[in-house]
């Protein structure tokens, strides 16, 4: 079946349009007192999490309030370190909290990974089951991963952290369990986001939260070869990286063979385009924080962007939309880009 409104999918491709698409990072939450409603019905976000209907639910919602054009999956980053076998909490208002984590290199062995490790993740492939029946084909459903760094640092540090130094330590003392780990993790990866398109994902976005917190050298000695991999595993379906902070690796992540990068709002679009050497599409790059704006203020910063751009473009925040964003700011944002026209 044909995809009713493929405006994302088209500018994956390269495809001239009238006018850009838009989703946001995290836009199934918080914002949405609907969602609000499911999640007080709940014992936690897990909860939620291993509810594939609810999940389904949740990933429904902005596309019927906000009229975005493209779903996200509802999920987790770290469900795939579960997978692998380590257990985690989230704590509300703190985070999540690993009950075991990795300290020392034999630790990794004893890790499942690739399909093995994926095939456990079945409620979130019910909820893409589910998910794509009840979208009738109206919009792209996107599924995602967190990145290899990413994970090693959660499955590390056990917890969020302002430097995942025991994480980066790890990576510097023992570079070859490092790289075991990351080989895992990566097996991992690809293995659950084929089988998150085998169950209709249409596109998949590979988060790496915590790039920023490598130094440049230690990103391009570590962490490019496992998202190279990702990305050329990765076939059926257009793939986009959003390494966050980053920006010391925009050129090399441009000479993948993905469709898209993501960029964060800390980098110009004149300096993402210059050090893409425009290779890409790229999407994002809005300040969540300008949604706090008033209405004509974030109208206003949402133009600049996109003509910024020059139509190679899908717009979104340069991270997640903040739990607290007032709905109205987020209302703005999506129909100022839905009213933009594109000069033929």
């Amino acid at each position: 079946m044909t995809i009713k409104n493929d405006l994302y999918l088209k500018a994956l491709r390269g495809e001239k349009l009238e006018r850009p698409p838009i989703w946001l990072m995290r836009q199934a939450g918080r914002i949405l007192p609907q969602y609000r409603a499911i999640r007080s019905s709940l014992s936690g976000f897990k909860a939620l999490l291993h509810r594939p209907d609810l999940a389904a639910e949740v990933t429904i919602q902005p596309v019927d309030e906000l009229d975005v054009d493209a779903a996200i999956i509802f999920s987790d980053i770290l469900v795939i370190p579960e997978a692998m076998g380590l257990q985690y909490e989230l704590v509300e208002k703190k985070g999540p909290r690993f009950l075991d984590t990795i300290t020392q290199s034999s630790d990794i062995p004893k890790l499942l990974s690739g399909s093995e490790a994926a095939i456990k993740l079945n409620y979130v492939f019910e909820a893409l089951d589910i998910t794509k029946k009840a979208l009738q084909q109206r919009v792209p459903l996107i599924g995602f991963s967190g990145a290899p760094w990413t994970l090693m640092a959660y499955m590390i540090e056990g917890q969020g952290s302002k430097t995942f130094s025991k994480a980066k330590k790890f990576l510097y003392q023992e570079p070859k369990a490092s790289e075991l780990l990351l080989e895992k993790i990566t097996d991992t990866i690809i293995a659950y986001c084929k089988m998150k398109i085998e169950h209709g994902a249409n596109a998949i976005q590979i988060f790496d939260s915590w790039a920023g917190m490598l130094s440049p050298q230690s990103y391009k000695k570590f962490m490019l070869k496992h998202l190279r991999r990702i990305a050329e595993s990765i076939t059926e379906v257009p793939v986009i990286l959003f390494c966050k902070g980053a920006h010391h690796s925009l050129t090399a992540l441009s000479e993948m063979d993905c469709d898209a990068i993501g960029l964060d709002w800390t980098i110009s679009p004149e300096n993402g385009l210059a050090l893409t050497k425009s290779r890409k599409v790229l999407q994002g790059n809005l300040d969540p924080c300008q949604l706090y704006a008033a209405p004509e203020e974030i109208a206003k910063a949402t133009t600049e962007m996109i003509q910024a751009f020059a139509a190679k473009h899908i717009v979104n925040l340069g991270h997640g939309v903040y739990p607290d964003t007032p709905l109205e700011g987020v209302k703005t944002f999506v129909n100022t880009v839905k009213n933009y026209k594109y000069s033929q």
